[in-house]
């Protein structure tokens, strides 16, 4: 069992082993193994301590939280920071999501949690990092899935080195799903290029993506519904026929360069990117919340997002008596998003002539804009053969711009400016105490500014920037231990964390398609993660992932003391045993269980916990030229019915998203040299 690469945090290779924080490994295999590689959801249970959840809708983003960080999101991915080949798919304001990730041509997912996630800005519980890979032979592929609820999806790749150290791999692919409740229908077509060069001290990555995703959206159910019907569509999605459509391209380059006969000075790393993204989504806000207020913005969001950035970074290496070595990494990034935002009524017409479900009349218009700019260090220093230390910083700023251009009677001018300031330092301590057993303690401060949706407006109604929200910062300790043995065959990563939060940004009201935020106070989130990986026999191997998460509110201020956060799991878990029955033919028995979840942080209801099983066979055969790998799956074995995942705090108490029933997926990749 080979011990995994990470780049993440240190940003030179690294074995897990290794490092002095909790990271996760998911690799291409495994990615393959879990499903159709089109929700990141298939395959980060194996991880401890981070929450992936598939909504069934792909209207809406995944939910994604670590430590419990970004659970209070009823859409978009907060509290984490995302990145593809190093290129952000997190603004500057927190705000990110995971839809263009191209999980077929990914390499590996790494997954920090922790303390050292402080090192990459704006978040507080983590980072996802996708890793793509790089051509290494002269090879197309085409392949293809089917399954359950009218799935269906295509990919055609291709991939090549060439002379004078040229490489290109390319892809693309169409998804297509009915979905298994009214109104869930979805499809996403997804283009990937990534061109390379490599030559004696510099090597060069352009990324290329594109994605283009409609989809209708079946909202949650309240509980009456869940009980009545699980597999119901609440009537208002059917009424408005509630949907969106997203499009995204993106570019970004990386060169990387090795320094010679220049002393401690070895490397230099530069990436640039830019991007847009549109999304125009339908709600299904009644017509008369509409009409009732002025401030209303209306029942369809519109916005278009451009957005750039860029990250330099110069890296040292000295070595020190006694065969020690000192590192360090310095650097400094910047990047910005411009957004032009709109709102419009969901609805034309009037009595008998009305029509719902389309873009009607303006009601909202700005434009906002987010900058932020950073600079920091890490040094990594050899105190003795078995002792290391490693220091970091990051000191940055985030702003803010909104300029409202939908000033009428009754609704005031929203328009305004915010600055937030930040410095992050993070340290670890790291004893070696055998060659198989590495024990390490971090410390850090987290920082997550507000979003600014969560800017947008006041909780007292009046206009304005919501100039009273403060970011939300962390003290986050964390003890973990690495161990490796059984000759190689057993590995087991264990971790014990600490994290205290002020200023807790929650939700303070949300009606009409208005929400309003505002600081809560103190939280507390404690926990512990195991992951262990056992080759028990030649053919026989085992992957357990398990996690327990306390995160509550400290102060009585919108939130009673005591209570859960919303959308956190106290105890979850995943387990897979694997038989090799030959070099070519595999089965999988995986399980995977969760305790219930708040659904508000009231905590007045909770989707209750479950477990569920699941099948796989893989085999791989030659065929003509090439090799034929099918993957056959059974999710969901008993057929249970379960809530998969809620919406937090929803103020029309429709928190309930039913997870499938059983449901088979069939897939087929047939690769040959060229």
């Amino acid at each position: 069992m080979a011990e995994r690469v990470v780049v993440t945090a240190s940003g030179a290779e690294q074995r897990v082993f290794d490092t002095p924080y909790a990271i996760g490994v998911v690799d291409a295999q495994q990615l393959r193994d879990a499903g159709p590689m089109v929700n990141l959801s298939e395959s980060m249970g194996r991880v401890p301590g981070i929450v992936v959840n598939n909504r069934n809708n792909y209207a809406q983003d995944l939910q994604i939280n670590s430590r419990g960080f970004g659970a209070r999101t009823t859409f978009g991915v907060r509290g984490l920071r995302l990145y593809t080949d190093g290129i952000p798919a997190s603004g500057p304001d927190g705000q990110g999501q995971v839809t263009h990730f191209d999980l077929a041509g990914a390499q590996r997912i790494e997954v920090l949690r922790g303390p050292f996630s402080a090192l990459y800005g704006s978040s507080s519980g983590g980072v996802i990092s996708l890793v793509s890979a790089a051509p290494t032979e002269r090879r197309y592929e085409v392949a293809g899935d089917v399954g359950s609820f009218g799935l269906w999806q295509a990919r055609a790749t291709v991939e090549a080195p060439f002379d004078g150290g040229f490489s290109l791999r390319a892809s693309a692919s169409h998804f297509s799903i009915d979905g298994f409740r009214p109104q869930s229908s979805a499809e996403r077509t997804l283009g990937n290029v990534r061109f390379g060069w490599s030559g004696e001290r510099d090597q060069v990555v352009v990324v290329l993506n594109a994605i283009d995703q409609p989809a209708l959206d079946p909202l949650g159910l309240t509980r009456a519904q869940f009980e009545d019907d699980p597999f119901q569509t609440t009537p208002q999605a059917i009424l408005f026929d509630t949907r969106k459509e997203a499009q995204q391209e993106q570019a970004g380059v990386q060169w990387r360069h090795r320094f010679t006969d220049t002393g401690a000075l070895r490397e230099s790393l530069v990436r640039a990117y830019l991007g847009q993204r549109s999304v125009t989504q339908w709600q299904s806000i009644p017509v008369a919340v509409q009409l009732a207020s002025p401030t209303q913005p209306g029942g369809v969001i519109d916005f278009d997002r451009d957005y750039a950035g860029v990250d330099g970074r110069l890296v040292w290496r000295w070595l020190l008596a006694g065969d020690r070595q000192l590192e360090l990494v310095a650097g400094g990034s910047a990047d910005g998003t411009d957004e032009d935002r709109r709102g419009y009524e969901n609805f034309v017409g009037s009595g008998s002539d009305r029509v719902l479900g389309v873009t009607g009349k303006l009601r909202r218009d700005e434009r906002n804009r987010v900058r932020g700019g950073d600079v920091y260090a890490q040094a990594l220093v050899d105190l003795a053969p078995r002792w290391t230390a490693t220091l970091g910083v990051r000191h940055g700023r985030v702003s803010y711009d909104s300029d409202d251009r939908y000033v009428v009677e009754g609704n005031g001018d929203d328009s305004g400016s915010l600055d937030y300031d930040y410095t992050n330092p993070v340290a670890s301590l790291q004893w070696r105490a055998s060659d198989d057993l590495n024990l390490y303690l971090s410390a850090g401060r987290g920082f997550e500014a507000p979003t600014l949706n969560e800017l947008a407006y006041r909780p007292d109604g009046s206009a304005g920037f919501n100039t009273e929200l403060q970011p939300q910062t962390s003290e986050q300790w964390e003890l973990g231990a690495k161990w490796r043995g059984a000759g190689g065959r057993l590995s087991v990563d264990a971790a014990l964390f600490y994290i205290t939060t002020d200023d807790e940004i929650g939700v303070a009201s949300s009606s009409g398609g208005r929400s309003t935020f505002r600081n809560v106070g103190r939280t507390l989130r404690h926990g512990a993660e195991l992951g262990v990986q056992w080759q028990i026999a030649e053919r026989w191997r085992t992957l357990v992932a398990a996690s327990w998460l306390d995160a509550t509110y400290r102060d009585d201020l919108l939130v009673p003391a005591g209570n859960r956060i919303a959308g956190t799991l106290k105890q979850w878990g995943f387990a897979e045993l694997v038989w090799a029955a030959t070099p070519a033919l595999e089965f999988g028995l995986e399980g995977r269980a969760q305790s219930n979840v708040p659904v508000n942080d009231a905590n007045s209801d909770f989707a209750e916990g479950f477990g569920l099983l699941g099948l796989r066979a893989r085999w791989q055969v030659p065929l003509g030229p090439g090799t034929l790998d099918l993957l056959g799956r059974v999710d969901n074995l008993a057929d249970r019915t379960v809530i998969g995942s809620v919406i937090v705090n929803d103020a029309n108490q429709r928190f309930f998203e039913t997870a499938a029933g059983r449901n088979w997926l069939l897939s087929a990749r047939w690769s040959a040299a060229f």
